[in-house]
């Protein structure tokens, strides 16, 4: 995949990714052209948001085991899911979800779903546990941009299909999630007074899903994911943080990545060393302008890119 440093100027913004094992903003430039890789830690991040929602282009397979994102090649304003009709009608990748129930499974999909995944359990910093699924190459990546605190591979599986069968079977048995709202996680960050709760509920649903496991005939593998390092300073029991007070969406803001857990990220403002919270997925689907902009009442220093 490309990663080309974007210059100032107009993108669509993709979210957060952890794809070349790092967490950057990926950007499609409004003027056309690949996606370009944008490295946010320690970086100055100037922009002005604009308005309404656009298309966040597809994935399409690179080869049997990889897909990649795609840019939107009209920039069109999105219609559902994120997408606009043209790049929905082409996203294979659309159906992965649902393949294990029968659904629809074009062949490009059939060869991805194919190889071996994992079965994993991720825990955040209110101590809430999900399931969650990863295809061989995605096994990292896929775990680094959850936003959790702890996590671990609780099996590995032939393919697809089969890991999204334990996937609900585990939520069916548990009552454990899928999906965690990122407000909630943000939320939970901001709050985190030390890892001893997440830790600990960590453990509890770990042991139960072992169980579960076991009850299905399925073997256990217990892998321990370890957290990147960009995420250290955020996930430091007692370090100062205060929610970012404005909305990412709208106006304009200046601000420097300190420090990165999933897209939630803590960051200092100009001449202010105060840390704020902020959830840089906000921004997928938004036009940003990026340039020598600051935050409400912070004075500009310097650009990013």
């Amino acid at each position: 995949m490309p990663v080309t440093p974007p210059r100032d100027g107009e993108y669509v913004c993709h979210g957060v990714t952890w794809a070349t094992g790092d967490p950057r903003l990926l950007l499609a430039p409004l003027s056309g052209g690949p996606l370009a890789y944008a490295e946010i830690m320690n970086r100055r991040l100037g922009y002005q948001a604009g308005t309404g929602r656009w298309c966040t282009g597809r994935y399409e397979f690179a080869d049997t085991v990889r897909v990649e994102a795609v840019a939107c090649p009209n920039r069109a304003p999105a219609e559902q899911s994120g997408q606009c009709a043209h790049c929905a009608s082409r996203d294979d990748f659309r159906f992965a979800h649902q393949v294990h129930q029968g659904g629809h499974a074009p062949a490009a999909l059939v060869q991805y779903m194919a190889q071996s995944h994992w079965l994993y359990a991720a825990t955040f910093a209110d101590g809430t546990t999900k399931v969650g699924t990863a295809a061989e190459p995605r096994k990292r990546s896929r775990l680094d941009e959850q936003g959790a605190l702890f996590a671990t591979y609780l099996a590995k599986a032939d393919d697809g299909r089969a890991v999204r069968h334990l996937e609900d079977a585990l939520t069916r048995r548990l009552d454990l999630p899928q999906t965690v709202r990122a407000a909630a996680k943000l939320q939970s960050l901001a709050t985190l007074p030390d890892l001893s709760t997440a830790r600990a509920a960590h453990e509890k649903d770990i042991a139960r899903a072992v169980e579960a496991l076991a009850d299905m005939n399925i073997p256990s593998v217990l892998e321990p994911w370890a957290p990147p390092a960009q995420g250290d300073r955020l996930r430091a029991p007692g370090a100062a943080r205060v929610l970012y007070p404005h909305d990412l969406r709208e106006g304009e803001h200046g601000f420097t990545p300190v420090s990165c857990v999933g897209s939630q990220v803590l960051a200092t403002l100009d001449n202010d060393d105060v840390g704020y919270l902020l959830d840089l997925g906000t921004l997928k689907g938004r036009r940003i302008m990026l340039g020598s902009f600051s935050s409400p009442g912070t004075a500009v220093q310097s650009a990013l890119f």
